[in-house]
């Protein structure tokens, strides 16, 4: 129960910092740190990571969010969550948790990269243009509402790059935005799995209590810290875990 509430508190703060990544951390922790099946972690990681998600976006809800970039990719992302869902059944626990390292590493690679600093078609700038951006935003919705369904995570450690590399938001709008999609993504990942589903509400609560305290006070931290800092603090984090996780895969 203590490792829970820790691991809990760690979830939400990175919620908090990052605007995503919290599933990254939950999946790993209630599969090899409390001993959960993959079946049972995914719908449990779920809960969790969008009721924090939804309490760390309260505060930056006056910072501004992009709407239009929400409802897009948010819509998208409802019926590719189901999708994931179906294809996760039937594939190996362990290829899933192989598949879910592998798409850390790319996500961390192309955050170290950079993002752009100017908005792009999506942003709120004046170089917006919602026909050019729809098709991109529809498509960020599919990939990261499949792989949310797939793999138990509400995407925001695909969400950030993406809303910075690809549609062109700047990192803090980026942040809350993605929130936002996560609490949508995880609401419909976990529908997806539900059935069949009995919730272990002693380790649930455990790690949410604290991942939702944590994610409010994070939030308002953020609010401190250079977007470049963050950005490579969430890709190291990143590394770490997806080399816990494939080291745990592969001497199971």
């Amino acid at each position: 129960m203590t490792l829970s509430l820790l691991l809990g508190l760690l979830v939400g703060v990175v919620l908090g910092l990052v605007g995503g990544g919290g599933a990254i951390i939950a999946v790993p922790a209630l599969v090899y740190g409390v001993g959960m099946s993959p079946a049972q972690a995914i719908p449990t990681s779920l809960l969790v990571v969008g009721v924090s998600s939804l309490a760390a976006l309260l505060p930056r809800i006056r910072e501004g969010l992009n709407w239009p970039v929400i409802a897009l990719v948010g819509a998208a992302g409802i019926p590719a969550a189901w999708g994931g869902a179906a294809v996760g059944r039937v594939l190996d626990p362990n290829v899933l948790m192989l598949a879910f390292s592998a798409i850390m590493v790319l996500a961390g690679i192309r955050m170290l990269a950079g993002t752009r600093e100017t908005d792009g078609s999506c942003g709120t700038g004046p170089g917006r243009a919602l026909r050019a951006c729809a098709p991109k935003a529809l498509a960020v919705g599919l990939l990261v509402g499949f792989l949310t369904g797939l793999l138990g995570v509400g995407g925001g450690f695909l969400i950030i790059p993406t809303l910075t590399i690809f549609l062109g938001l700047r990192m803090k709008q980026a942040v809350g935005t993605s929130l936002a999609v996560i609490v949508i993504n995880s609401a419909a990942g976990f529908s997806a799995h539900a059935a069949g589903f009995s919730i272990d509400w002693p380790t649930t609560l455990a790690f949410a209590v604290p991942a939702v305290v944590g994610s409010v006070v994070a939030a308002r931290l953020a609010r401190r810290l250079k977007d470049k800092h963050v950005r490579i603090s969430f890709a190291v984090l990143i590394f770490a875990v997806a080399g816990w996780v494939t080291a745990g895969t592969v001497t199971a």
